[in-house]
């Protein structure tokens, strides 16, 4: 594959390829960039999500996610706005997952430290550590966790940890067929991330869901309608795969 036929997504992350594949062979719970080194991080543009539900059919495949669980999903609102004068009825699209909060709550009330934070800023959970007490389920504001019932463990989007220490990005970064979803180092200045957070930020353009619970998340977005940063009054229409044949 020749360098013109890289996302520019795909073409940055790669240029990291060397730093972060050491960790590949080890097990999770040691395989940890160098504290700095790296801080992953995702962007979400929801002008460009067209709720196809790739990213949520591509996660449950990556990680074995079991039925009528979801590690990453965009819920479809039914909204009304008004245009010209008049009420008019739309869907708005808003792909969720869980944050990797700088100060993630859902750390310091696991009883057995299975929830941890990496140096390079994923959360993960040691499924050899973890009891199902569901205390970070609990805990997590962004309705982000669940416990797996095959495994009887806690279970949560890892930005596809396996895979990025392996220098791939995250299973629904790579299947989002709007391009909607951006993945990166907020520390490599020249990244495409850091420069679309830096301009998007010049014009207040970005915001972060439920800012005044104070997790610091690291999953931004572009073009969110305020009304859906914190709590939503109504209910999302949720895909199901057991629905659609799956």
């Amino acid at each position: 594959m020749s360098d013109d036929t890289l996302s520019p997504s795909r073409r940055a992350f790669l240029q990291a390829l060397p730093a972060i594949t050491a960790g590949v062979a080890l097990p999770m719970s040691t395989a940890r960039a160098a504290e700095g080194k790296h801080h992953w991080a995702m962007l979400v543009d929801v002008r460009k999500c067209i709720g196809c539900q790739a990213c949520t059919v591509s996660c449950i495949m990556e990680n074995a996610v079991p039925e009528n669980s979801f590690r990453t999903i965009v819920s479809t609102y039914a909204v009304q706005q008004e245009v010209d004068g008049q009420m008019t009825a739309s869907t708005y699209m808003l792909p969720r997952l869980c944050n990797h909060c700088d100060n993630p709550p859902c750390v310091p009330v696991c009883p057995v430290g299975a929830t941890f934070k990496r140096d390079d800023g994923i959360v993960v959970v040691d499924g050899d550590r973890c009891v199902g007490c569901a205390y970070c389920v609990q805990a997590c504001p962004y309705d982000a966790r669940f416990i797996n019932h095959d495994t009887n463990k806690a279970d949560k989007c890892t930005f596809c940890a396996h895979r990025v220490d392996a220098g791939l990005l995250p299973a629904c970064v790579e299947t989002c067929v709007g391009g909607a979803r951006i993945f990166g180092d907020l520390n490599d200045p020249q990244g495409e991330l850091r420069r679309r957070l830096d301009a998007a930020k010049n014009a207040d353009a970005i915001k972060v869901l439920k800012p005044e619970s104070g997790t610091r998340p690291n999953v931004f977005y572009i073009g969110l309608d305020p009304r859906f940063q914190g709590r939503v009054e109504g209910q999302a229409a949720m895909w199901q795969p057991n629905a659609h044949g799956g």
